[in-house]
């Protein structure tokens, strides 16, 4: 089987700088090279920067990703779209128009012999109690109505502010360490305790692949700084990269 995992596109719909255009077309050249190259591609959060379809709307700037989304679930590749810290207020339009799965917290499936678990990775960072709240918060299906009743204009300018805010918070090396160590702990229990062979997240923009007890620990990193993503091809896993000139690992 051919697996690829990526995440924190952090595709924008408003105000996006030239370094934002600019990894906006690497991601639409990627996604173009990998169709009929994989028969799975698991979207691992924060692939929106903010996600809400309303009932006869959604947000129009996403329409180039959508597209070629779309063009992948037609040529026979599976498409899973599991929940980040930015993208989680999914309704029907993905699974209806696109033929993507939604899964919430994380996806495990069983291929070419390894057990793999995937997962966004934001809720088990170790020292992040203000988020945790305010996730608890921001999912309520209240919180979800509220702003559904939002005309989108207003709506997309409330989450464009929250969006800022959570990206400009900077957070010294010492409370990056802390988070990554939280995300390595839940990888090596699981691997440990022979639930999962493979665990791969998202979440801390930082790519990682690092082997424990015989199993593997990967971080995907992101599509703002990194332009990285996780292959599984017939059970062999790595980290690569993406550029213009072709794929580095």
């Amino acid at each position: 089987m051919k697996i690829c995992v990526i995440s924190d596109l952090h595709f924008k719909y408003t105000s996006p700088n030239a370094d934002d255009i600019e990894n906006s077309r690497i991601v639409l050249e990627f996604l173009d090279q990998a169709r009929g190259k994989y028969d799975l591609l698991v979207l691992n959060g924060d692939i929106f920067d903010l996600w809400y379809d309303w009932k006869y709307c959604i947000i129009k700037q996403f329409f180039p990703l959508l597209v070629k989304l779309y063009e992948l679930s037609r040529s026979g590749c599976r498409i899973v779209q599991i929940s980040g810290n930015h993208d989680f207020w999914f309704g029907d339009f993905l699974p209806e128009y696109l033929k993507v799965e939604l899964v919430d917290e994380a996806f495990c499936l069983e291929s070419d012999g390894k057990k793999i678990h995937i997962c966004h990775g934001d809720t088990h960072t170790v020292n992040d109690f203000r988020y945790k709240l305010f996730r608890r918060v921001i999912r309520l299906p209240l919180t979800k109505l509220i702003f559904g009743f939002l005309h989108p204009d207003i709506a997309l300018g409330v989450g464009s502010k929250m969006s800022r805010s959570s990206r400009a918070r900077k957070d010294t090396a010492g409370t990056r360490k802390r988070k990554n160590q939280g995300l390595e702990g839940y990888a090596r229990a699981l691997i440990v305790h022979g639930k999962a062979d493979y665990v791969v997240m998202g979440h801390s923009h930082e790519p990682l692949l690092k082997e424990i007890d015989g199993g593997f620990y990967v971080n995907s990193g992101d599509w703002v700084s990194h332009h990285s993503y996780v292959e599984i091809i017939s059970g062999t896993i790595k980290l690569k990269q993406y550029n213009d000139n072709g794929d580095t690992e």
